[in-house]
């Protein structure tokens, strides 16, 4: 029997075969259980803090030129001349699809839930759990009804939990207008997707180049480096970026996790080949999905920075409540270079 995609149903694409998404010229993201079992029962996962403590901070309802709050892993408050926007909103307890196991929150939102002020839009970057919690959707929708921007077949999923939501889907180089002149881009990465068994890759994944009057702002979501060509592709295509949003977390052991996920030195080069202005370092610390321990994204990418001779101040490792205002941070939320207390 032939298999069929349950998200999406359309042409074939330099990265779609009828069936399934992939990433073109990039090695295989896809692992098979004997690799899964390898690295769970054959690597070492360091021990992480039960909590970090943390601070909440209470946005503005509207702002004006650009600002940039940190609530926890890939989930952001992008706030620009009088837009908000949410990245990959999470406010639930678990990255997973049960209320009562999977990685739990390490530290706190650093926006309360019911702080939020009026919410636009949301990017939604791909399906996995730690990106795409429908009991927070469901919030928002509820009482903000904004529009969902996501890649091709996300849709579906978000329809299925959330019939009456705003949702635009688009492929890799679509792009969807928001109010105040603002419009979004949906640009490659390199990952997978995934919600249960057998529909990996049926629904697409991407990151997005938000461009606003005050402003460029690129969210990669979860990307691998690869070759970099997508990065040095997007920043032929858009220009320089204002701010790039990266992730540093989730990356070990590398064997497993190189072609999915960007270790530090790798966000470092992906920060030079946009020729980003800022970047700030996202995606660690707050659900423990792979092997490093809490504080070591932090650690290496201060390490590739003063390698490179680059200002730590340029790039650094974000922490719930953190505030950036016009690409300058003016709230700093807790951090300590020793381990927080269990």
């Amino acid at each position: 029997m032939t298999a069929r995609n349950r998200y999406y149903d359309g042409p074939v694409s330099d990265h779609f075969d009828g069936v399934r998404f992939f990433n073109p010229n990039h090695p295989d993201t896809d692992r098979s259980l004997r690799q899964l079992l390898q690295w769970k029962f054959g690597e070492k996962q360091q021990r992480w803090p039960r909590l970090v403590p943390g601070r909440q901070v209470k946005p503005d309802a509207r702002v004006e030129g650009l600002r940039i709050t940190m609530v926890g892993h890939a989930t952001l408050l992008i706030q620009a001349d009088g837009l908000n926007v949410l990245t990959d909103p999470v406010w639930s307890e678990r990255a997973s699809p049960l209320s009562f196991a999977g990685p739990q929150r390490v530290s706190p939102p650093g926006i309360a839930f019911g702080d939020l002020p009026p919410i636009d839009a949301v990017l939604l970057s791909h399906n996995h759990y730690d990106h795409l919690d429908m009991a927070t959707l469901r919030r928002l929708q509820a009482v903000h009804q904004p529009l969902i921007v996501t890649p091709l077949g996300n849709d579906k999923i978000v329809r299925d939990a959330v019939p009456d939501a705003r949702v635009a889907a688009g492929d890799w180089g679509s792009c969807t207008g928001l109010e105040g002149g603002a419009e979004v881009h949906i640009v490659p990465a390199y990952h997978w997707s995934a919600r249960g068994i057998g529909d990996r890759r049926m629904a697409l994944w991407g990151g997005f180049m938000l461009r606003t009057p005050s402003g460029q702002v690129y969210f990669a979501g979860d990307t691998g480096y690869g070759d970099g060509a997508i990065f040095r592709s997007m920043r032929a295509s858009y220009g320089p970026s204002d701010v790039a949003l990266l992730p540093i977390g989730a990356y070990a052991p590398r064997w497993f996790m190189a072609t999915q996920h960007t270790d530090p030195d790798e966000a470092v080069r992906i920060m030079l080949d946009l020729e980003t202005r800022q970047a700030i370092g996202i995606h660690w610390g707050g659900f423990q999905l792979t092997d490093e321990a809490w504080d070591e994204p932090a650690l290496l990418l201060s390490r590739a920075l003063s390698e490179r001779g680059i200002d730590e101040a340029r790039f650094p490792a974000a922490v719930p409540g953190d505030v950036f205002d016009n690409n300058r941070r003016i709230i700093r939320g807790w951090l300590s270079r020793e381990r927080p207390p269990n």
